[in-house]
């Protein structure tokens, strides 16, 4: 369920210039990057890319709903990383996107790991926006 405005806790606000071919900049400074297409793309590949910055914030919040679920179900997950490979290529509307959220656990067996990630999924803000507009695969 969408949330409302007055329910809005925190809002980032990005400011793009020349697209994919030139610079993004946070309102407080904090994020300023020179974003270039990869080379598989045609581009330079000299800067970071919407796909590795998407990457970042989507396995950073997955971390944090792995951390969140993990907690209420008294599953150590500290020493945990998650990693989010973001894909692009072409589909019938254009370009489209693909992600691939894995993590490693060590303190879990592969089960409970799996289980974790399964409901991790369910609440992460980032996996709830893309649901159904994206394929999103767990591992």
């Amino acid at each position: 369920m969408p949330i409302t405005q007055s329910e809005v806790l925190y809002t980032a606000v990005a400011t793009a210039e020349n697209g994919r071919d030139g610079r993004v900049a946070t309102d407080d400074g904090r994020l300023d990057v020179v974003v270039n297409p990869p080379q598989e793309l045609g581009g330079s590949g000299a800067g970071t890319n919407p796909e590795q910055l998407f990457a970042a914030g989507y396995s950073a919040c997955f971390q944090g709903a792995l951390g969140v679920v993990a907690r209420q179900e008294g599953v150590d997950v500290s020493g945990s990383t998650v990693t989010a490979k973001v894909g692009i290529g072409k589909n019938d509307d254009g370009f489209g996107l693909i992600v691939e959220i894995s993590a490693n656990i060590p303190n879990t067996d592969t089960l409970t790991a799996r289980e974790l990630l399964e409901k991790a999924h369910q609440v992460c803000p980032y996996s709830r926006a893309t649901r159904g507009g994206i394929t999103v695969t767990l591992a």
